[in-house]
């Protein structure tokens, strides 16, 4: 109990009951609806703003969209580096990135993805692994660049992919 003496206030009592009194007090607040129900928006809103924060935006361009922009069919790929040249089916724009790996089953991480460039590193379990740039100068032809190790050698190659046909 608080009593009035002169211009000050006292305590009067135990203060067991004190703490009581102010804890059914902030129990009662806790029931009330109201306030319980902004506790729960509050927690949803911070909940959907840190996924929000953390998924990537569902209107982004297909990774990688440029390959797909490529002609389909068979393109002659022919080497600077020692003039070799080589026929590739290309379906998806996707087999100009391992032009020395052609196992399928290799882990890829786009470095680069621009409308008409792309930058690839990919590791395959066991041979080795590469960095591919490919940059289109139209969708029948595009310039590489690709090196890495493999079969624990290092190789290095740049040339000119060029669609020649149907597969």
């Amino acid at each position: 109990m608080i009593t009035k003496v002169g211009n000050s206030s006292q305590v009067e009592g135990n203060w067991p009951f004190i703490l009581r009194d102010v804890q059914s007090a902030v129990e009662k607040v806790l029931e009330n609806d109201m306030v319980r129900e902004r506790a729960v928006r509050l927690a949803f809103a911070a909940a959907a703003a840190f996924f929000a924060m953390s998924w990537p935006v569902a209107a982004q361009a297909p990774e990688l969209a440029m390959l797909d922009q490529l002609d389909k069919g068979n393109w002659q790929l022919r080497l600077r580096t020692d003039g070799s040249q080589r026929s590739i089916c290309v379906r998806t724009g996707r087999e100009l990135i391992q032009i020395r790996h052609r196992q399928s089953g290799c882990s890829h991480f786009v470095v680069q993805d621009e409308p008409n460039e792309v930058t690839v590193q990919y590791t395959c379990r066991g041979d080795g692994y590469g960095r591919t740039t490919i940059r289109r100068e139209g969708n029948a032809l595009v310039q590489i660049r690709s090196q890495g190790i493999q079969g624990g050698a290092p190789f290095s190659l740049e040339g000119e992919a060029r669609r020649t046909g149907a597969c």
